[in-house]
């Protein structure tokens, strides 16, 4: 298996330009043309619907753009300090199994959080890692208390994937607010920052890297 792509975009990228990007990436790496790519971005403000989007979960429709987006899932939140890692990968060789694919993404995320003491967790019935917030009240039924720290939303066209994952360092969680993030009203979202870290998109993007190779083996 080639060596996949690491590129890591400056500045804020327009999300259309973006998609736009990963489809022509996706066909060419499906036609065999151009290898792997691991995309890492940061968008300006914005939300986006994925295809089990439920329209009442869209709070604020006037805040920030709203995108229509053929990834799975439901609303997220894009913007300044939410570091964006789009994957194309290609599962023809890494094994044509969706599910496995998505638990990679999760325990890769996992791993990259342990780089920092931070200890993921995945939920049954909920995509994405969160993690327990034992700083905060207990919950009414006496549980702790959990926020999300990452979402995923992947697609597949001919078994090559497309779009990825989301993980906050530092965004403005305020601006979650215009949305159910993720179908999801009982739980929180936080952040490293918010977890009382001084963790850069610098220092995150490192510890994707090298949490990578060990989960895809590339």
């Amino acid at each position: 298996m080639n060596m996949v792509e690491w590129r890591i975009e400056p500045g804020l990228t327009d999300y259309p330009a973006a998609v736009a990007t990963m489809e022509a990436r996706a066909a060419a790496i499906s036609a065999g043309e151009a290898g792997e790519l691991v995309w890492l971005v940061e968008h300006p403000p914005l939300y986006t619907a994925g295809t089990s989007a439920n329209p009442r979960d869209l709070v604020d429709p006037d805040r920030f753009p709203v995108y229509d987006t053929r990834r799975g899932g439901q609303y997220t939140y894009h913007g300044p300090g939410q570091r964006v890692v789009y994957v194309m990968l290609d599962l023809n060789a890494r094994g044509r199994d969706v599910r496995a694919f998505v638990q990679r993404l999760e325990h890769w995320i996992i791993a990259a959080l342990a780089e920092f003491n931070v200890t993921g967790e995945i939920r049954e019935g909920r995509v994405g890692v969160w993690v327990e917030r034992r700083d905060k009240p207990l919950g009414a039924t006496g549980a702790p208390r959990e926020d999300k720290i990452a979402a995923i939303g992947v697609r597949l066209k001919k078994w090559v994937s497309f779009h990825g994952l989301s993980i906050n360092v530092d965004p403005d969680l305020g601006h979650f607010s215009g949305i159910v993030p993720c179908g999801i009203t009982e739980h929180g979202v936080t952040s490293l920052v918010d977890l009382g870290l001084p963790v850069t998109m610098a220092d995150l993007d490192l510890a994707l890297e090298r949490t990578f190779g060990p989960v895809f083996g590339a």
